[in-house]
């Protein structure tokens, strides 16, 4: 228990960490506020047995009665304030942390571990700690800091009974520590299936176009509902394995409270005891239950705490690329790639590749799917760190810069284009959020697609939803183009830019990209001939290799993929529909 309280204090950051010792700091001398009640009992009481109140014995019980009251309101709200600050921001922090972090691990990273998964941590499991873990951790810590406090206190009181409260509380002690390792067995099947039911929440909304179009209605269906099944069985055993030892719990406290009487009574009786520390014990008994049952119940889920800060802990304990370097300036944009390999789950995917993309030239990838061309791209950008070899911007190894100063000279506009919820314009300022709304516009207008923004109700202040789920797709690949436009960066990757667009919007993006790619460096991977065609060279990449290099006239002229490529492309354009 303590260990789990250590870690979820070093898990909050120094500053938080502080704030949760202020609490507990609290949350004592509130233990020695609310402890005041007794002597304020006992004066009254020791009147009443001498058969003699006065006034001055009602004031004084009634002032300690009164500071402990307020004392104890006042402390507790200021320890209570110290709490949900800590909590949240702890939380706020580590998202951000999370966040940052992910920045700069190797997209392998998020291949391997799904959306999920990442999606309940910042979510599900941010969101227990902060509501639950902060008021589970003080309560805890406050109903044993209290317990220890009487303990102490009745020693100068009753040394006897003092004992038997010292008893009763390594009892209980004992079985928490049985609580505790029943709750480590089902803390993590806990968290496990509140990640599937997320994960399988996800996979139902964001494909449910293809569920519609292919009839998986009820098989994604049952998916769901099987997570949703196991989640909630889940629950219902954590909660039936608990219940039982909780209950225990709960039985010693009130079973210490009660020899603790038996025995005052026995003292009392025997002449051993006065009657005013009689009415002491008593007294004591009913707040050291109060206090044991409030530490019981909540320990419980100090595992599910300790699980929680583990599953965060592991996203910011995977290894990052090495992003610390130089902030270089490279002098030209010359990319080049030496006996570049790379691995991926033990299975190569680039095999010795070795190119040169001069700058301000145009150099397209084709080849057949599964053939390396995205890994390749990934491996130029420094998406992934190459496991043999070494890829150079502007002769230095990509690897010599800092991760941002790197990043600075790149743009890419992907096949599957991401925008976020925002107005349109922020949308486009993404590549530059100083960027004045005169600039937003001039760089759509470049992108050929300022006159569907201006069409729309808000203008550029339209918000979009989620991914750019209200555009079309030739839309959101124009809006992304101005985004890329407005960063002004000298090497472009295109991955299929035009890939998955109408041929009525075909003509604007093509005008769109060409004004994008105007004097810069670009890399692109491309199926169509019109985009490979004018490349000032191109190169056919299969199974990790670049098996054919050169110009389109070059490529055609000898026999390989590229002109088996063209001419199935040529055959496919060629296609027509014959009325019968």
């Amino acid at each position: 228990m303590v260990e789990i309280i250590r870690k979820f204090f070093a898990f909050c950051g120094e500053e938080n960490r502080r704030k949760f010792h202020t609490s507990i700091i609290l949350s004592v001398i509130q233990a020695f506020c609310e402890a005041l009640k007794i002597p304020a009992i006992a004066c009254m009481a020791g009147a009443l047995i001498r058969g003699n109140v006065t006034n001055q014995d009602i004031l004084l019980s009634f002032g300690i009665m009164l500071a402990s009251i307020i004392g104890s309101g006042l402390i507790k709200s200021k320890s209570v304030m110290l709490q949900t600050e800590a909590g949240y921001d702890t939380c706020a922090r580590k998202r951000v942390e999370i966040a940052e972090h992910m920045r700069y691990l190797p997209m392998g990273y998020f291949n391997a571990n799904s959306l999920g998964q990442i999606t309940s941590v910042t979510t599900n499991v941010m969101e227990s700690l902060e509501n639950v873990a902060t008021r589970v951790v003080m309560l805890v810590c406050e109903g044993l800091l209290t317990t220890s406090l009487i303990i102490i206190m009745l020693f100068f009181f009753d040394w006897r009974i003092a004992l038997i409260l010292l008893a009763g509380f390594a009892i209980f002690l004992t079985a928490n520590a049985w609580l505790q390792k029943a709750a480590g067995r089902m803390a993590g099947r806990k968290i496990d299936a509140d990640e599937k039911l997320v994960e399988k929440v996800l996979e139902y909304l964001q494909g449910m176009s293809e569920v519609k179009a292919y009839h998986l209605a009820g098989q994604k269906s049952r998916e769901l509902n099987d997570a949703i099944a196991v989640n909630a069985r889940t629950n219902t055993d954590m909660e039936m394995l608990l219940v039982p030892r909780m209950g225990l719990q709960t039985l010693i406290a009130k079973l210490t409270g009660v020899v603790m009487v038996g025995a005052t009574c026995a003292f009392y009786c025997s002449g051993s005891m006065d009657a005013l520390v009689a009415v002491v014990m008593v007294i004591s008994a009913f707040i050291v239950y109060a206090s044991l049952e409030t530490a019981g119940s909540y320990s419980a889920l100090l595992r599910v705490v300790d699980v929680s800060v583990d599953r965060a802990q592991e996203i910011l304990n995977t290894p990052q690329m090495d992003i610390s370097g130089e902030d270089i300036r490279p002098e030209h944009m010359d990319i080049c790639a030496e006996d570049v390999s790379f691995s991926y789950d033990r299975r190569k995917i680039i095999d010795g590749v070795s190119l040169r993309i001069p700058e301000k030239t145009t150099t397209a990838i084709v080849g057949p799917s599964g053939g390396g061309k995205t890994t390749l791209v990934n491996l130029l950008a420094r998406f992934w760190d190459v496991d043999e070899g070494r890829v150079t911007l502007g002769g230095r190894d990509v690897k010599d810069y800092e991760m941002d100063a790197l990043m600075r000279n790149f743009s890419f506009v992907f096949q599957n284009v991401y925008l976020f919820h925002d107005t349109i314009a922020n949308n486009i300022r993404f590549g530059r959020p100083e960027a004045s709304m005169e600039d937003v516009m001039a760089a759509a207008k470049k992108a050929c697609c300022h006159d569907f923004i201006s069409a729309l109700p808000g203008g550029y202040e339209t918000v979009i939803g989620e991914g750019g789920a209200s555009l079309s797709g030739g839309e959101k690949q124009r809006i992304s183009i101005a985004r890329a436009m407005m960063k002004d960066a000298p090497v472009i990757f295109l991955d299929e830019a035009t890939a998955n667009v109408d041929p009525e919007n075909e003509n604007e993006l093509m005008q769109a990209i060409e004004a994008l790619t105007a004097e810069k460096t670009v890399i692109m991977i491309a199926h169509r001939l019109k985009t490979v065609a004018h490349a000032d060279q191109i190169l056919v990449v299969d199974h990790g290799r670049i098996v054919q290099q050169g110009t389109h006239a070059q490529l055609m002229a000898q026999e390989g993929i590229y002109k088996d490529f063209i001419g199935e492309r040529r055959e496919a354009a060629s296609w027509k529909v014959k009325n019968a």
